[in-house]
């Protein structure tokens, strides 16, 4: 199962530090915690980055996951 790791702003709405999901890939993902966790919406998670075992995915719609894949969401940083 792939490991989320939730930042402290999403901790506000999974009330959790991590969860464990069974999916295949990103979209997956994206709709088990969806569905997981209610104040949780796919908006708020697609307008966020995303790194999947360490590497920073920019269009990670139909990234595969591992069993063992640990996925972060990050708020994205504009630079100037």
């Amino acid at each position: 199962m792939a490991t989320v790791i939730f930042s402290s702003e999403l901790q506000k709405f999974t009330r959790e530090e991590q969860t464990d999901v069974d999916v295949l890939n990103y979209r997956d993902l994206v709709s088990a915690l969806e569905d997981k966790y209610q104040d949780l919406g796919s908006d708020t998670l697609m307008k966020m980055a995303v790194a999947i075992d360490g590497e920073i995915i920019h269009d990670p719609l139909l990234e595969r996951l591992a069993p063992d894949s640990e996925v972060h969401f990050l708020y994205r940083i504009s630079g100037g």
